[in-house]
């Protein structure tokens, strides 16, 4: 474990202003705006801005006054934050992001938290500081559940995820549940295409109606990453622009009567994330990582079901209102639901966006459930 910066050469950040500079723009159909994806008009402004007023040695710096680590684990290096409470009764607390965001989905939430908990915060293989060597769900919680005890000693943890975070902290319940004391998770899993419908109730069997007509109409980026991520990687990694306007087609998907920008926080945090991915060259192995979901869950190799941990770890369900509404029972199928509440406001990215709210349901559910008997053998 060795002390991490970021120091991003400047040769770097004068590569990605030429490529902004020359830009190649497509044409746009008229009268379609966001229908076909990201528009164009949105697009013009959000890259004028990058290159002429963005400026990533702020964020850089900003970054760089959270303790930032470097691991190997088993032939893995990791890269994570780890912000240590003062707080002596501190919960261990593993945040957990997903795609297209990073590790920096939590900076604003580590102020809010760093009084109740020790924070650690890593960078899931394939993303951002960490290795490329994209692997599925359940070998990263392998992974993080050894960062966690092995490598920084706790004997216990809670963690917290949304998105592949939400399988990532989902197989942990199932697979360290020795060690995982509580969960919360804002959202629960999508349908695979394997679940049996007659043994579902008509809310589960609802539910997975609106997904199926969500993927019809926003699904572009699931079905190319889970089949063809490498024809995908090329544009990602080769043209900011091209990296950009797929990240913000995903994010307008979710942003409802909300600008992208405010639907992940703000502009300089939308460019920040996406300088994540620009910077480490890690579009691509972050999209493969989908593919790997759908080839293990083709396998039926990473399964989950808290009837199969050791001890049903307890888990608190945040669902935001933007976000596909789910039953607390498709969440039971695979965690032990203890509290399933909806918010006011927010959606995918409640991190960036909606911090406090979030923040709020940690405090209030983990230590609860860490310290208390909120689990059952």
């Amino acid at each position: 474990m060795t002390p991490f910066k970021i120091n991003v050469p400047q040769s770097d950040l004068e590569d990605l202003k030429m490529r902004l500079d020359h830009t190649r723009w497509p044409d746009e159909a008229a009268g379609e705006g966001w229908n076909m994806g990201a528009d164009l008009g949105y697009m013009k402004e959000l890259i004028d801005y990058w290159r002429t007023q963005y400026d990533w040695r702020i964020h850089e710096a900003k970054l760089n006054a959270l303790p930032q680590y470097k691991t190997v684990i088993e032939d893995t290096t990791l890269h994570f934050v780890q912000v240590r409470s003062e707080n002596p009764n501190a919960v261990p607390l593993l945040l957990v992001h997903g795609w297209p965001d990073s590790f920096y989905r939590f900076h604003k939430m580590i102020p809010l938290l760093s009084d109740s908990f020790d924070l650690v915060v890593p960078s899931i293989p394939g993303f951002g500081f960490s290795d490329r060597k994209t692997t599925t769900p359940k070998r990263v919680a392998h992974l993080f559940a050894k960062l966690m005890t092995e490598t920084l000693g706790y004997e216990g943890f809670a963690t917290c995820g949304g998105d592949i975070g939400t399988e990532i902290v989902t197989m942990l319940s199932t697979h360290h549940s020795d060690v995982v004391k509580a969960i919360l998770l804002t959202d629960a899993g999508y349908p695979t295409g394997s679940e049996d419908i007659t043994e579902m109730s008509p809310a589960d069997r609802q539910f997975m109606l609106d997904t199926q007509t969500w993927v019809q109409s926003e699904g572009a980026y699931l079905k190319l990453q889970a089949t063809k991520p490498q024809t995908l990687a090329y544009s990602l990694n080769d043209s900011p622009v091209g990296l950009a306007s797929w990240i913000v087609g995903m994010i307008r998907s979710g942003a409802g009567d909300e600008t992208v920008d405010d639907a992940f926080g703000g502009r300089d945090e939308l460019l920040t994330n996406i300088m994540i991915y620009w910077l480490t060259g890690t579009a691509g192995s972050a999209a493969r990582m989908y593919r790997l979901i759908v080839m293990a869950n083709q396998a039926n190799v990473d399964s989950a079901s808290p009837v199969t941990a050791t001890r049903r770890v307890p888990a608190s369900i945040v669902l935001f209102p933007r976000e596909i509404q789910f039953p607390s029972s498709w969440a039971e199928r695979s965690v032990h639901v203890c509290s399933y509440n909806k918010m006011p406001c927010g959606g995918h990215f409640a991190a960036l966006e909606k911090p406090e709210l979030l923040a709020n349901e940690l405090i209030r559910f983990i230590p609860l459930h860490y310290f208390g008997s909120g689990g059952s053998s």
